[in-house]
C-alpha cells in the first residue's frame, strides 16, 4: 500500500503546530486569540495523531508489523489533547498548562526530531 498520502496529510496538519503551538505557548495566555488558536492547534494535533496510527513504522522494531516507538507519542497526542481541554474548561490551569507543554515537547519537538533519523523520509528529504 501506498502510505505517501497519509505523510502528506501528516505534514499538512503537523508542520502549522509547529508554529501554532510555539506562539500560543510563548504569547499571553486567555486572550481570545489564545483561545481560538489553541482549539485550532488541539484540533490539528487530534487529526495528525490520527492520520499517523495508520502510516506503518519505518525504523526500528515494530508491533503487530505496523506500529513502532514513535506511535507512542501518537497516543500521548489523543489522551493529552483532550484532558488538557477538560482541565481547562474545568478551571485546572495548571493542569492545562503542564499538559500543553508537554504535547507541544513531547509530539512536536522530540517525535519532530526522531523523524530526522536515518532510514525515515524527512532525513532523506533533508540530508539525502
Amino acid at each position: 500500500m501506498n502510505y505517501e498520502y497519509l505523510m502528506y496529510a501528516h505534514l499538512v496538519t503537523v508542520v502549522p503546530c509547529i508554529f501554532i503551538g510555539a506562539y500560543v505557548l510563548l504569547a499571553k495566555k486567555g486572550t481570545l486569540i489564545h483561545r481560538k488558536l489553541g482549539k485550532v492547534y488541539m484540533a490539528l494535533m487530534l487529526f495528525t495523531a490520527v492520520v499517523t496510527l495508520f502510516m506503518p513504522a519505518a525504523v526500528g522494531a515494530r508491533l503487530l508489523n505496523h506500529f513502532g516507538w514513535i506511535h507512542l507519542f501518537s497516543f500521548l497526542t489523543l489522551w493529552t489533547v483532550p484532558t488538557a481541554y477538560t482541565a481547562i474548561r474545568k478551571g485546572n490551569i495548571r493542569a492545562h498548562k503542564r499538559k500543553m507543554i508537554l504535547l507541544y515537547f513531547g509530539a512536536i519537538v522530540i517525535a519532530g526530531g526522531f523523524t530526522l533519523a536515518p532510514g525515515r523520509y524527512l532525513h532523506e528529504l533533508f540530508f539525502g
